[in-house]
C-alpha cells in the first residue's frame, strides 16, 4: 500500500534497486560466488580451510586486512556470547599469498568479499554489513 503512494522518483529508485539486486544474483551465481570457496581442494583456497578448522571450530570469524595481509580471528571453541572477546588469531596470510576483493568492483553493495589466492582460488567471506570498511579497503587496493 505504501508503494502506491510513493512519488515517481521513490517508484523508480525503488524498481532500480530490484533491477540491481537482479542482476547481483545471477551474476553471483554465474560466477559460482554462492559457494565458500573456488572448490579446489588442492589450490590454495582449498588448502587454507583445511587447515582454517584446526584453529577453530567456531563457524565465524573476524577478519581485518592491512598493508602486512590479512589476519583471521576467531575463539578457539564454540561460544554462545563474547566471540569476539575470546577471539584470538588463527591465520595470517601475507600480501604476497593473498589479497582481499570485492567481486564486484563496487559495482553492486554488496556484504560479498574473495580471498583471493596467489593461484587464483578464492575463498568467499560475508561481511556483517553491506559495504563494511573491508569493501572500502578491498576498493582502494584494487589494480
Amino acid at each position: 500500500m505504501e508503494r502506491a503512494l510513493d512519488s515517481k522518483e521513490e517508484k523508480a529508485r525503488h524498481r532500480a534497486k530490484k533491477e540491481d539486486e537482479k542482476r547481483m544474483e545471477a551474476t553471483v551465481e554465474e560466477r559460482g560466488l554462492d559457494n565458500v570457496f573456488d572448490g579446489d581442494w588442492n589450490g590454495g583456497a582449498g588448502q587454507f580451510l583445511l587447515r582454517w578448522y584446526t584453529h577453530s571450530t567456531h563457524h565465524e570469524r573476524l577478519l581485518f586486512a592491512g598493508p602486512d595481509g590479512i589476519v583471521f580471528a576467531a575463539p578457539p571453541k564454540r561460544v554462545s556470547s563474547g566471540r569476539d572477546r575470546h577471539a584470538r588469531v588463527v591465520a595470517r596470510l601475507s600480501p604476497d599469498e593473498a589479497t582481499l576483493e570485492d567481486p564486484f568492483s563496487g559495482e553492486f553493495e554488496t556484504r560479498i568479499l574473495l580471498v583471493r589466492f596467489r593461484d587464483g582460488s578464492w575463498l568467499r567471506v560475508d561481511t556483517e554489513e553491506s559495504r563494511s570498511e573491508l569493501h572500502m579497503y578491498a576498493l582502494r587496493q584494487a589494480p
